[in-house]
């Protein structure tokens, strides 16, 4: 009898795949739940991050943008890493120096006067919508537009009312932020120059951690990882600074007031994927609704002639379809890490997905290789083709 009880529990239990399945999944949750209860261990570590993290990141953005410069210059000219990198500062530091004193002035009064007419601006918005809501072909959608602009605007007044009550509440708060920022600031270059001055030997001292047998896979994960970061960054941040140059140039044609501040608004909205020139666009368009209709139309012309030559010439040019993203999927990750994280989800969720669906691929193809359920389509792909046995086996080689 102990016998049978023995092999029903090993039939229906042990040598089960369902079973065995719940009980790796039950686990799985009860270690969740533990480290849940325990997270209080981990404040030291989540503010350690918090601290080390953020001129990590800006050191890491300016990286993939200097790197390429950097390679280029000591594969074809022979030059030191250590001179092209203290001449890429020099030159970067110019380029600071000569915005702050030619273009930082400008953007800065464009601001202080939106700031400052906006209220005036949003009071002619609403009251052009108001005379327009007036016709009596509009009379069914005036109510509901209506209610739609008085809870608008009681949320950006209370919007209002609460940063400055806040601002003057969490004085201290401001004071860590500003500690925090020129702490970035002054540390990013640092980081930086080591990241690119001693870049190149990061991999192989990480590949060099894992088992001898993984040793390769993993140096060709981090070398796909870092492939698929630096393509993203560089060329998202060269469409954003390609989109605001044009925005610039087509404000400036058309006589948009504001138009260095807007254009600048929409270079660095634009690194919101699909979102981001929309969103740029709608101040533009309120400053020129309430301006003249030429100006709205030309404003309108201007955004045509932009999405044309960024969708058909910069978009296809510099950025590609690198990351081999559907737009569908693009648009549901930027929702779902938005929601979850915010701004930096949205700005960051891609490139975290990128990475994600890296390592997953790897640890996909490394369970067909030791599971037993995709053996035959294994014994297919190793096969090789007739007429060409070397060519079959030496891609096998590689794929091992």
């Amino acid at each position: 009898m102990k016998k049978k009880a023995d092999s029903v529990f090993s039939q229906w239990v042990l040598n089960n795949r369902f079973s065995v399945g719940l009980i790796n999944v039950l686990l799985t949750l009860i270690i969740i739940l533990v480290f849940n209860r325990i997270s209080f261990i981990f404040d030291p570590v989540n503010v350690f991050l918090g601290a080390v993290m953020p001129p990590v990141i800006v050191a890491l953005l300016q990286y993939y943008l200097m790197n390429p410069v950097v390679n280029q210059l000591e594969k074809r000219f022979k030059v030191p890493r250590t001179i092209t990198i203290l001449a890429i500062f020099a030159l970067v530091t110019l380029l600071i120096i000569w915005m702050i004193n030619s273009m930082i002035p400008v953007v800065q009064n464009q601001i202080d006067s939106l700031v400052k007419n906006w209220p005036a601006i949003w009071k002619n918005a609403t009251e052009a919508i108001d005379d327009l809501l007036s016709k009596p072909k509009l009379s069914g959608l005036r109510d509901s537009i209506q209610k739609q602009l008085t809870s608008l605007q009681k949320d950006m007044n209370q919007l209002t009312g609460s940063t400055i009550s806040n601002a003057f509440s969490n004085l201290t708060n401001a004071v860590n932020v500003a500690a925090s920022v020129f702490t970035t600031l002054a540390t990013a270059p640092f980081i930086l120059f080591f990241m690119l001055k001693d870049g190149s030997k990061l991999r192989p001292y990480l590949a060099h951690f894992a088992p001898k047998r993984w040793e390769q896979a993993t140096s060709s994960l981090l070398s796909e990882v870092n492939r698929a970061m630096s393509s993203y960054v560089r060329g998202q941040v060269s469409v954003a600074i390609c989109v605001g140059i044009m925005f610039f140039i087509g404000y400036t044609i058309i006589g948009e007031p504001y138009g260095a501040a807007l254009a600048i608004a929409v270079g660095c909205l634009n690194l919101i994927p699909y979102f981001g020139t929309f969103l740029g666009l709608i101040p533009a368009l309120i400053i020129a609704s309430v301006t003249s209709i030429p100006l709205l139309v030309n404003v309108l012309i201007v955004f045509f002639i932009e999405q044309l030559v960024e969708t058909r010439i910069i978009s296809p040019l510099i950025v590609g379809n690198r990351l081999k993203m559907h737009p569908v999927t693009t648009i549901v990750v930027m929702l779902g890490a938005g929601s979850v994280w915010g701004l930096l989800g949205v700005i960051g969720g891609i490139p975290m997905y990128a990475v994600a669906k890296i390592l997953v691929s790897h640890l996909f193809a490394y369970y067909k290789k030791v599971s037993h359920l995709y053996a035959d389509s294994l014994t297919e792909q190793k096969a090789p083709e007739k007429g060409q046995p070397e060519k079959g086996q030496k891609e096998e080689r590689e794929n091992s």
